[in-house]
């Protein structure tokens, strides 16, 4: 059974991948993912807001509307406590890569060019494999225009990957009103990959103490159908690799994942919900599954369900989704019929 796989050039032992998250945050850690079986390492995110406080305009940005209501403040993070600062981020990837034999992809997350450059050639240096940028940035402004917004996504994309020879990989989130001309552009820009998707965290409301408060909410499978109905569109038609991140927890996620023409899964809430040990399960999972269905290699089903392979295309698109309504009728006493 031939379980490896390529993402953005390098070799991986087979597509399982723990994606950026707290598991990657300490060498110790970082090992035991490789012991239980991780094909490669998403590092945890570097903020931009470390690696550039000063910055007049994430100043206006992180402050705006701080002034409408002092519940505003607390949206965000005390920076100084986060985690680790960028030096010592540096380090840790440093460390990685003495300690551990599979590739380590490091992580930005923030907006704007900045300290990116810098930064995005510095984990070059220290040793890592891959950069993956996480362009996490919701527009509130009533002014700023979609048009604005994609071409500051694209502007960083263009500006990392001149400053980098190590392949880049690009996770965003599904709110682009024509995704697939930005996945299109962004592999333009000089993206190896594309990682979908990123997962928005929103606050909830304290409603005895008027605070707003994080909620964190860890994915299920039901979140994987938008990454797989994506993906399967774009695979063939758009020249990246792809990686489903959000909703990949079982063996059967994963095989999904490959089959809309994924080269890796990646995991994380179901590592941190029932620990490190599930990715040497899953991959035992899906390796039975299939030799059960007499697949010789991990190569030969990626892509094998994706919009250009299945004989019915339209079920990716606006056709299924009157099928779908349709599948749900009434019956006489009102009882919804499947």
């Amino acid at each position: 059974m031939d379980l490896t796989t390529t993402y953005m050039g390098l070799t991986l032992k087979h597509p399982i991948v723990p994606s950026s998250s707290p598991l990657s945050d300490s060498v110790s850690k970082i090992r035991r993912l490789e012991d239980a079986g991780a094909a490669a390492v998403v590092m945890y995110s570097l903020f931009e807001e470390q690696i550039n406080q000063e910055s007049h305009v994430l100043d206006h940005y992180l402050s705006y509307g701080a002034e409408s209501y002092g519940e505003a403040l607390s949206y965000f993070p005390d920076l100084e406590r986060y985690n680790v600062g960028p030096e010592e981020y540096l380090e840790l990837i440093r460390q990685a890569k003495e300690a551990v034999d599979i590739p380590i992809i490091g992580s930005l997350n923030g907006i704007s060019s900045g300290g990116w450059i810098e930064y995005a050639r510095k984990i070059q240096e220290a040793g890592a494999d891959g950069l993956e940028l996480n362009l996490y940035y919701i527009p509130t402004e009533p002014n700023i225009t979609c048009e604005e917004m994609e071409n500051a996504y694209l502007q960083v994309v263009k500006d990392v990957r001149k400053s980098v020879t190590i392949p880049i990989a690009v996770k965003v989130g599904p709110f682009f009103s024509a995704f697939a001309n930005m996945a299109q552009r962004f592999a333009d820009a000089g993206a190896d990959a594309l990682v979908l998707f990123n997962r928005f965290y929103q606050p909830d409301f304290d409603l005895e103490n008027l605070e707003v408060v994080p909620h964190l909410v860890l994915s299920d499978s039901d979140e994987l159908r938008l990454r797989l109905h994506w993906v399967a569109i774009l695979y063939g038609r758009v020249r990246a690799d792809y990686a489903i991140t959000g909703g990949v927890h079982t063996h059967e996620d994963v095989l999904k994942g490959l089959m809309a023409g994924a080269k890796v899964t990646m995991m994380a809430s179901e590592l941190l919900r029932n620990g490190i040990g599930r990715i040497s399960e899953v991959l035992d999972e899906m390796v039975r599954w299939m030799e059960e269905h007499e697949y010789e290699s991990v190569e030969q089903m990626q892509g094998s369900m994706s919009q250009i392979n299945v004989a019915d295309p339209a079920a990716f698109e606006r056709g299924n989704y009157m099928r779908v309504l349709q599948s749900w009728r009434m019956d006489p006493t009102g009882t919804l019929l499947g």
